[in-house]
């Protein structure tokens, strides 16, 4: 069965209350958190892909025929992204007089704190939803059940929550003998998958 989850359900679920920025500040933040490195896995905790159409094509594998390639498939993408990102570099101008120590400080918070747990406990709320749905409860797994690649039950029912992209990763070691949940997250929330 498939269903979507809102995000306003998750945070429900995870009782959570993430911080609402002034539009393209976050953004705006982010960039600059990417050249401090303030968020690096030494620093606060852990978390990438290109061209395998082009390597795949036969053709000698160097920029100058890279480039060619990509030129002669997409002969207006330069331009396009260009015209896209200059547009939002001027909004992102008209964003950074708003952004003080504060709100920095608020986001770094909101960042290590909210959008952890909840990227951590995507599964508690799925978990969640799924046993309001059957009208049952829920509970996450115990370290030992999680060795064995559960996440939760629903009822009595064992599942493994995975992200959608799981399916693809080749996980030929990993045997789960539970019922599966892919979920993939979207802007309004969740999109799940339960295994029959």
């Amino acid at each position: 069965m498939k269903y979507t989850i809102k995000n306003e359900l998750i945070e429900n679920y995870n009782d959570s209350n993430p911080t609402t920025f002034p539009k393209y500040t976050s953004q705006l933040i982010n960039w600059a958190n990417q050249n401090a490195q303030g968020t690096r896995p030494v620093v606060v905790g852990q978390l990438s892909e290109l061209f395998p159409e082009f390597a795949e094509s036969g053709i000698e594998i160097t920029i100058d025929n890279w480039r060619k390639w990509y030129v002669e498939k997409y002969p207006h993408a330069f331009a396009n992204a260009t015209d896209k990102i200059y547009t939002q570099v001027q909004n992102l101008r008209d964003a950074i007089p708003l952004i003080d120590r504060d709100m920095v400080e608020r986001w770094v918070e909101d960042l290590i704190i909210d959008k952890t747990f909840n990227g951590l406990y995507v599964q508690r709320a799925i978990l969640a939803f799924l046993a309001e749905n059957k009208d049952t409860t829920y509970r996450l797994a115990t370290p030992e059940e999680e060795s064995k690649g559960i996440d939760g039950y629903v009822g009595g029912v064992a599942y493994s929550v995975k992200p959608d992209s799981y399916k693809t990763m080749g996980r030929l070691s990993e045997t789960i003998d539970v019922k599966m949940v892919y979920y993939t997250k979207t802007k309004t929330g969740l999109k799940i998958e339960v295994e029959d």
